[in-house]
Parts: structure tokens; C-alpha cells; sequence
């Protein structure tokens, strides 16, 4: 039988969504034109758009930080909701970037907001915003908060190398290159029916240092070219494929839903071939995906919060979707939310 919630059950769900894209648009070819002229490093032409597929991308220009592009989302999602900054009691900042290592960035979009909410960060690479959700649902369930409002503001494009030494230091920093910016904000609180019914995940942690910004923390305190973001795309993939599909089987299994029962999948999308693989791993349908990895590039944790944008007007009561969250570190989520 399809997983049907207790109805006795106390629920919490996502009411409202916003989003903001940096104004700015990059394309590969120019992204390439650009670390060749600074390294002066000669590449086949058109070699970021053909191994990534991806055309273009958002960078935020000066003076916009990943705060600027939360507080611009959460406005959108409050906006949508009919709510004012002072409705919301529980504020995440959940997102791989932060404009400093302390404060909490929360802080800063508090401020910027007008909040008087409890106020902290979640962080978790690409699975940030995912975990501020179920975050937000557990705080909201356990009554410790009646209204969260969980944003992100991703600016990754700030940790591309556009002059490496060399071609080791290219590759070692390539998977940079697939970077965009973006923000994303979601509205969190009970609901009578619906909401968020399940939810699980699974971590794999002796994968830690296959990816990653090693700089700001205690181990590289000091040293710009700690600031850049190094991994190897290939052995992350690889850890992915080899770990990645139990969860969302596991999830299937459990809830007894198969894909027919979702009206949309929102994945987390750092290339063009990774999705297709994706797809090939996991058997879900094309069309149920929303596919903007093409246009905007790896927005790392903002992704979701964008698909989700997307769609969001576009789905009916009833109508459930399956989260599936990426993450370095290594970490995977599912997440099934229906729209209430």
C-alpha cells in the first residue's frame, strides 16, 4: 500500500519558497577564454562547456554576498507567504558558503531582515539547505519553534582558480569550474495535511577529503591558496555511484512508492553527465526531473531551493516530491514532501 502518514500525526511542511539569481551571467566559453588568458594555459576549445554541459552560470558581482543573495530569497519566500520578518521564530542559514567564519551568517541576514528570531547556521556542504529543512521540521514538530524560515546563500563562484600554475593545479581545481551562485529560502511550519513525510539519510565519512575549501579553519587558518576549492570530480563521482542509490531504495521500499508517485525529483546537479548518470543509477524518468544544472552550473546547496521554485506553482495538493541531496563530506539525503 502507498505510505499513508497517521493523520494523528502532528506534520510540518514547506508553505512558500523564494529565490534570487545574481544578475550577472557567465558562460563556460568565457570562463575558459578567461583562466586561459590569466594562466596562460592552452586548452581544446570549448572544453569546459563539452565535459560539464554546462553553458552558462550566475556570479555575484562585487558586493553582493552570500547573506545578499539569502536575504533577497527569504524576502521572495516571506512575500509569497503573505508574512512579515517578525512572524518567523526559528531563522537557518543553512548553505556551504558564509560572508565570515564567525559571526553566524544567520546573524547577518537577521539583520538585514528585521528578524527577531532564534538565529544560528547549518552547514553541510551541498546538503546544508536540505538539513536546515529537516532541521526546521524537528524544531517545529518538537514545538520549540512555530515558524522557521530556512535560507541559503551560495556563492562557490569565489573559490574558482582562474590562473593555476599549471595543468595539475587545472585539474585538482576543476570541478570549480562547474560553480554558480545563487540564493534560496523556504518557508517552514505545521500544516493540517501533507508536509514532510519522510526522511532519511546516509553518511560516508571516511570520504571526507575527496573534495573540499580547505582554508578558514583551524587546519589552514591563513594562505589564499587555501580558499580555493580542490577535489577530485572523478573519485567523488565514483563515491556517489558506489554509495548513492541505497538511500533513495531504501526510501522507495520503505514508503512503498515507486516513481510514478512523485510529481517531480529535485536532485542535487553538479554536471550534465553526473545527472545522466543519475538518471541510468536510479531509473527515475526524465521528465520527472527539473533540470537546471545547463543554465545555472553547481549552485551547491541553493539547487533545490531553485527547482524547487520552480515548480512549486505548478503543483497541486497532493502532489508529492522526492528530495535527493548530495553532499561533500560524503553525505546523501532523501527527503518526501506533499504539498499541502
Amino acid at each position: 500500500m502507498p505510505f499513508q502518514p497517521s493523520d494523528r500525526r502532528p506534520r510540518a511542511g514547506i508553505t512558500a519558497v523564494g529565490t534570487l539569481l545574481p544578475e550577472e551571467v557567465l558562460s563556460s566559453d568565457d570562463l575558459q577564454r578567461e583562466v586561459a588568458r590569466r594562466s596562460g594555459l592552452t586548452m581544446p576549445p570549448t572544453l569546459l562547456r563539452q565535459a560539464t554541459g554546462i553553458l552558462t552560470r550566475r556570479v555575484a558581482g562585487e558586493g553582493v554576498y552570500a547573506s545578499t543573495l539569502a536575504v533577497g530569497a527569504a524576502r521572495r519566500a516571506l512575500d509569497a507567504a503573505g508574512l512579515g520578518p517578525l512572524d518567523i521564530d526559528l531563522l537557518l542559514f543553512a548553505s556551504a558558503s558564509r560572508d565570515l567564519v564567525e559571526p553566524a551568517t544567520a546573524h547577518i541576514v537577521q539583520a538585514e531582515l528585521g528578524s527577531r528570531a532564534h538565529a544560528l547556521d547549518v552547514t553541510n556542504a551541498c546538503n546544508s539547505f536540505v538539513n536546515g529543512v529537516d532541521l526546521a521540521r524537528s524544531m517545529v514538530l518538537a514545538g520549540r519553534a512555530r515558524r522557521a524560515l530556512v535560507v541559503t546563500g551560495e556563492t562557490p563562484s569565489r573559490a574558482v582558480r582562474y590562473d593555476p600554475a599549471d595543468f595539475a593545479e587545472f585539474r585538482s581545481g576543476f570541478a570549480g569550474y562547474t560553480f554558480g551562485d545563487a540564493g534560496a529560502a523556504v518557508v517552514v511550519e505545521a500544516v493540517e495535511r501533507g508536509g514532510i513525510l519522510d526522511v532519511d539519510s546516509e553518511t560516508h565519512s571516511e570520504h571526507w577529503e575527496v573534495g573540499g575549501i580547505p582554508g578558514g579553519g583551524s587546519r589552514h587558518p591563513r594562505g589564499d591558496a587555501y580558499t580555493y576549492f580542490r577535489g577530485d570530480g572523478h573519485e567523488l563521482r565514483g563515491v556517489f555511484e558506489k554509495v548513492g542509490t541505497a538511500v533513495i531504495d531504501r526510501t522507495l521500499h520503505r514508503t512503498g512508492m515507486d516513481w510514478d508517485g512523485f510529481a517531480k525529483v529535485l536532485v542535487h546537479q553538479v554536471t550534465v553527465p553526473y545527472l545522466e548518470r543519475f538518471a541510468e543509477l536510479t531509473g527515475v524518468p526524465e521528465g520527472k526531473l527539473v533540470v537546471t544544472v545547463p543554465e545555472l552550473g553547481n549552485v551547491a546547496s541553493a539547487g533545490i531551493g531553485v527547482q524547487l521554485d520552480r515548480v512549486f506553482g505548478e503543483l497541486d495538493a497532493g502532489d508529492r516530491v522526492l528530495f535527493v541531496g548530495l553532499g561533500g563530506g560524503i553525505s546523501i539525503m532523501t527527503m518526501v514532501w506533499e504539498k499541502s
